[in-house]
């Protein structure tokens, strides 16, 4: 195998025949008659050159000089006269040379024409495959930097893909807790509405509108505002969530379609002259199947970079938004529910207070009772004294009444027994009266000791529903953790 360039040498094989020169039998069908051919073909000597025809017209019919070779011509010709016309039609040594010296100068063109072709050809050769092998490694050289490209960005990507996921768990961590608060609120919120369903059942005068009742009420508003306020930060999460992943999911797409664009172009930037695999595919340069620029592909995944720290950005404010919001409700629940436990404290203490005088005036009026009910006693046993000193002075009067004639006398005794008479009515008058005030008041003294001990039922009754009932319910309010949802 010759190498391009090279100078090409022929070779050539004797035959392996004794004589060097082919058998005249051989040669036989090269020599014709050239006069048989002009007979057929009278154009056929054009190509013959005007020298050939002007020396030839010239030449003597007879030979004049003696020459062996001539002679032997001459007996040749004597023996085939035909030959004797093919002499006239044969070239001239100067035809001899100049064909000779045509053919020379056609080689030696044709050669140099040659040798530059073939060394224009060689030079063309060698810049096309410089050229070819520049573009391919400018191509390659193009195909890794797309790779570098690809892989910052990838690597943005990932590194964002990462971050929102673990910004996804903190929202998801945040918004667990936040429902595990509104569920603790609702305990507080049925235990005040049972302390107010309770309280309704207070008794008469016990019956009012307290401190107590006020901060329940309060208690109510406090513990539904917080729930509105977290249901609001509940449903924003929930939807902040779907907007965190659904930018995953556009970064997790993107990444994706870089990981499959990587792989291709890192097979291509891997592909050599000799790689298995490569083939023709014709018309290929003339399609277009292209989406975006480069400016338009990397501002398409830096956009999706973007709106993903707009949401984590907008996630953790969310976030922030709901541990503030943790906090600010358990201590206002908090404050409240302490509110309404010192309202309930004070009331107890003024209800046991209130219980504790009347049950002292009942004790007081009790024993009054008592007293007036001896004193009637009294009163009556003294009537009951009274009479027979009555007696005693009407008998006497009434006995002196029989004295006879003159001796029915107005005397001192008289005037002492109508004197005595008298004054033991008006005493009994009197007592009757005393003891008539005493019942009165002995009477007034039972509806007191009523009112006292009805009272006191009261008394007793709301200080059993606020404090066993509702201070009672009060002791499970979930604690602080509880209610910021860690627990």
């Amino acid at each position: 195998m010759e190498l391009i360039g090279s100078t090409l040498t022929a070779n050539y094989a004797r035959p392996k025949t004794s004589h060097f020169l082919p058998a005249i039998s051989t040669m036989a069908s090269s020599y014709r008659n050239p006069q048989q051919v002009m007979a057929f073909n009278p154009s056929a000597n054009i190509w013959r050159t005007n020298s050939f025809y002007k020396s030839n017209s010239i030449m003597p019919s007879t030979p004049s000089i003696q020459h062996d070779g001539l002679d032997l011509v001459r007996a040749r010709t004597s023996f085939f006269p035909s030959n004797r016309t093919a002499m006239t039609n044969r070239y001239t040594p100067d035809d001899w040379y100049k064909s000779n010296q045509s053919h020379y100068w056609e080689s030696e063109s044709s050669r140099k024409s040659a040798e530059r072709l073939r060394k224009d050809t060689m030079r063309l050769i060698q810049d096309k495959d410089q050229l070819t092998r520049r573009t391919q490694e400018n191509t390659s050289k193009n195909i890794s930097e797309r790779l570098n490209d690809i892989r910052f960005w990838k690597s943005e990507l990932s590194h964002e893909i990462d971050n929102m996921v673990t910004e996804i768990a903190a929202l998801t961590e945040v918004k667990r807790r936040l429902e595990r608060a509104l569920a603790e609120t609702q305990g507080p919120l049925q235990v005040a509405q049972e302390c107010l369903y309770h309280r309704e059942k207070r008794m008469s005068i016990d019956l009012v509108h307290d401190g107590v009742e006020k901060d329940l009420i309060k208690e109510i508003e406090v513990i539904k505002s917080c729930q509105e306020r977290m249901r609001l930060h509940l449903d924003r999460a929930t939807s902040q969530l779907a907007s965190n992943r659904a930018a995953q999911h556009e970064l997790e797409k993107d990444l994706s379609d870089k990981l499959t664009a990587q792989r291709i172009d890192d097979r291509c930037h891997h592909l050599r002259n000799t790689s298995d695999g490569i083939g023709y595919y014709r018309g290929i340069d003339r399609q277009d199947h292209a989406v975006s620029l480069p400016d338009s592909w990397s501002r398409f995944t830096d956009d999706n970079i973007l709106r993903s720290q707009s949401e984590r950005a907008t996630s953790h404010k969310l976030r922030d938004e709901i541990e503030i919001l943790l906090n600010t409700t358990s201590n206002e629940m908090w404050n409240q529910f302490n509110n309404v436990n010192v309202a309930f404290t004070n009331r107890i203490s003024e209800t046991t207070d209130a219980k504790s005088s009347l049950q002292a005036h009942l004790a007081k009026t009790m024993q009054e009772i008592f007293q007036t009910e001896m004193l009637i006693e009294s009163l009556k046993k003294a009537i009951r004294d009274k009479e027979n000193p009555l007696k005693v002075a009407q008998t006497r009067l009434e006995e002196r009444t029989r004295r006879p004639n003159i001796e029915l006398c107005r005397d001192n005794p008289y005037h002492r027994l109508v004197t005595e008479v008298r004054e033991i009515e008006d005493t009994i008058q009197k007592l009757h009266e005393r003891l008539m005030e005493a019942e009165n008041t002995l009477q007034a003294l039972v509806k007191t000791k009523v009112k006292l001990e009805n009272d006191l039922s009261i008394k007793a009754n709301s200080l059993f529903l606020d404090q066993e009932k509702c201070m009672s319910m009060r002791k499970t309010f979930p604690s602080m953790p509880r209610l910021v949802g860690y627990t």
